[in-house]
C-alpha cells in the first residue's frame, strides 16, 4: 500500500547538514498496522507530513519517492495530492483540541472533505455520511454531537470525531500521529481498540506514530524504530521487543514503566539475554 524510498527532508532554516528525515525507507502492506516509534524530534511527524502532503513546501526541501497504491505522490503536482488527501489518505492528528476549528460545528468538520471530493452531494447526503462515520467511530448519540462545537466535547469524544473525519471516505491508508498522547489511559485503550476494529473491518492500512513503546506493542504488527531521521531498526513486534539489535531500541524498551507486568517480564527476559 505504501512504499517510502530514501526520503530526505531538510528545512531551509536548519543547518545545511541537518536533515529532519535522512534517507528513510520502509513499507506498509495492504491491511497492515505498522508502528513508527522514536523520541520527540526523531523525524516521525515530519515523515507523516511528507506522506500526507502537509509539508510546508516553501520552507522545506525534499527528495526520494513515496508510492501510495502504485502512485508516486512526493514529486507529483499539488492537484494529485489534493485528490488523495482525505480520500485515499486519512490523517488523525495528535491534539484534537487544536485540530478542530472552534467556530464550526463537529458535523460540518467531519463532512468537510466531502465538499472537496464530492461537491455534487446534497447537504442531506453529507449529513448522513457524517453520521455513519461518527457511529463507526463509536461516538454516542452522533445526531446530537453533529450539532455541537469542539469546546462542548471531551478530549476522547473529539478524538473519535477526528477519526470519523479521517475514515469518512474509507481511505486505504490511515496516518495516526500520536492520537492517544493527550488522553488518559482508559480512553487510550478504547481508541487503540477502535483503530484495530477499523483495520479489521475496513482493511485499512495504518501507520501509527508514537513515542510510547507500550502503545506500539499493543496495536502494531510490525515496528519501525526511528532515531535522528533514520530507521535504525525494524521487524515484527516480537522480534524487536524480545531481540532488539540496536542500543537505542534497548533504551526505548527500558523506558517502559515497570508497573506494566507483562512488559516487565519481557524486559527481564531481555536483560537475561544480554547477560548470557
Amino acid at each position: 500500500m505504501l512504499e517510502v524510498k530514501n526520503l530526505r527532508v531538510h528545512f531551509k532554516n536548519a543547518a545545511p547538514d541537518r536533515f529532519a528525515v535522512d534517507g528513510t525507507s520502509f513499507t506498509v502492506g495492504d491491511g497492515e498496522i505498522v508502528g513508527l516509534v522514536g523520541e520527540s524530534g526523531s523525524g516521525k511527524s515530519v515523515t507523516a507530513m511528507a506522506i500526507s502532503g502537509l509539508l510546508p513546501r516553501r520552507q522545506s526541501e525534499y527528495s526520494g519517492e513515496i508510492w501510495l497504491d502504485g502512485v508516486e505522490i512526493l514529486n507529483g503536482d499539488r492537484n494529485l495530492m489534493r485528490q488523495m488527501q482525505g480520500d485515499t489518505i486519512g490523517v488523525i492528528f495528535q491534539e484534537p483540541m487544536s485540530a478542530f476549528d472552534p467556530i464550526m460545528t463537529i458535523g460540518r468538520q467531519v463532512e468537510e472533505s466531502l465538499l472537496v471530493h464530492h461537491p455534487e452531494m446534497s447537504p442531506a447526503a453529507r449529513r448522513s455520511a457524517a453520521l455513519t462515520a461518527m457511529a463507526e467511530a463509536e461516538l454516542d448519540e452522533p445526531e446530537i454531537v453533529y450539532e455541537k462545537y469542539p469546546h462542548e466535547l471531551s478530549g476522547g469524544m473529539l478524538q473519535r470525531a477526528m477519526i470519523a473525519a479521517a475514515i469518512i471516505h474509507s481511505p486505504k491508508l490511515l496516518l495516526a500521529d500520536e492520537p492517544t498522547t493527550a488522553l488518559d489511559v482508559t480512553i487510550q485503550g478504547q481508541i487503540l481498540d477502535l483503530l484495530k476494529k477499523i483495520n479489521k473491518t475496513k482493511g485499512t492500512s495504518i501507520l501509527f506514530i508514537s513515542h510510547n513503546m507500550r502503545v506500539i506493542r499493543h496495536l502494531s504488527e510490525r515496528v519501525l524504530v526511528m532515531y535522528r531521521g533514520k530507521i535504525v531498526e525494524q521487524g515484527s513486534v516480537e522480534d524487536v521487543f524480545l531481540h532488539p539489535q540496536e542500543a537505542y531500541t534497548k533504551k526505548l524498551i527500558d523506558s517502559i514503566p515497570a508497573r506494566d507486568r507483562h512488559l516487565t517480564g519481557l524486559k527481564e527476559k531481555l536483560k537475561g539475554n544480554e547477560t548470557t
